[in-house]
């Protein structure tokens, strides 16, 4: 930035200084031309007429040189702006403008065509994961209203005995609570990545607010039977200790998503200096790297076959909190073997 501002201002100067030199250029010709005419005759109106016509030549000689510089130099790239700022003011996001020079000899025009260019990239982007997002929430909310719709019509037989009836209601209850989960999903990331939601840091034990978590969980770990291993340092820590129990939440909840009956998972808290690190790991099905690579975008789900229930956020809103957080998230994941996810936190650990 520095560089540019000072090649800005080196450049002023240098268009400056061109144009007093042709001023001062056009000053000594008439000089030259007046002595030239005076050592020729005494005709002061001749003279006054013949040097008023050699300053009007020289000025439309200046005029047509400006003229070709301004078409060059300034109504070219200004015409290719503004041609360009009207197609993405009309929703044409692909919109690119060709800068011509290398970067290193980038003037003002050629600066603003490229932020142009990574304007209408993010624009792009952004539409994009609108329409992908619409599609995404249409189709998550479809299938439990349609599950909703049925059940609920099914429930107006008076016919039904009361066991079926229950069953029918607890169907009504896991579909409505799916669209809940989905939309205070939706609604939580939305206010993160708005910084709606301040971090709030204070002084807590990290310890007690893991266990915690993992004790939410109990009756769906002893439904499964899982074998379920933790392993806590005893750490006082300094950050968002409701931010952090949206991360915790999420990984234990998809552990044991992805986990049969009867697997393991476990959980681990160690320090390392002033960072403090959590893994959570299970022998779950795991993923290949190409699903590693996606799983912290917006409604990704590498099960796609819907196996599983989900909505493609949990993870995207781990990684967001986590970035706010100034931490670092990892997964190391193997098909048919498990994952472990790894959670470092920087510069957190509460020393008295």
């Amino acid at each position: 930035m520095k560089g540019r501002k000072l090649k800005s201002a080196r450049a002023s100067i240098i268009g400056a200084a061109i144009f007093f030199i042709v001023i001062a250029l056009v000053i000594q010709i008439a000089v030259l031309v007046y002595d030239y005419i005076r050592e020729r005759t005494d005709n002061n109106a001749l003279i006054a007429i013949l040097i008023l016509i050699v300053i009007i030549m020289l000025s439309l000689v200046c005029t047509i040189c400006d003229f070709i510089r301004r078409k060059i130099m300034v109504d070219k790239p200004t015409k290719k702006i503004l041609d360009a700022t009207d197609k993405i003011a009309k929703g044409d996001f692909s919109t690119r403008v060709e800068v011509l020079r290398d970067y290193n000899k980038y003037n003002e025009y050629d600066l603003i065509m490229e932020n142009l260019n990574k304007m209408a990239s993010e624009l792009e982007k952004n539409e994009v994961l609108k329409t992908d997002f619409i599609s995404n929430v249409s189709h998550e909310i479809k299938t439990p209203l349609a599950v909703i719709q049925n059940y609920a019509n099914l429930l107006q037989d008076d016919t039904l005995d009361s066991e079926t009836r229950k069953s029918y209601a607890k169907t009504l209850i896991s579909a409505s609570k799916r669209i809940t989960d989905l939309i205070t999903n939706i609604l939580k990331l939305n206010k993160l990545e708005n910084q709606e939601i301040q971090e709030k840091a204070e002084v807590f034990s990290l310890t007690e607010s893991l266990s915690e978590c993992v004790l939410s969980f109990e009756s769906i770990i002893d439904k499964k039977q899982i074998d379920f291993t933790c392993d806590f340092d005893e750490v006082t820590i300094f950050s968002s200790k409701s931010l952090l129990e949206i991360v915790w939440n999420n990984l234990i909840s998809n552990a044991l998503k992805f986990t049969n009956d009867g697997g393991r998972i476990g959980v681990f808290l160690k320090t390392k200096g002033k960072n403090v690190e959590v893994s959570f790991s299970d022998n779950g099905c795991g993923m290949s790297k190409e699903v590693g690579a996606k799983i912290f975008e917006k409604f990704y789900q590498g099960d796609t076959s819907h196996a599983t229930q989900g909505n493609g956020l949990g993870l995207a809103l781990v990684k967001k909190v986590i970035d706010i957080l100034g931490g670092e998230i990892s997964v190391q994941s193997r098909v048919g073997v498990g994952s472990t996810f790894t959670i470092l936190l920087k510069d957190v650990v509460y020393e008295v």
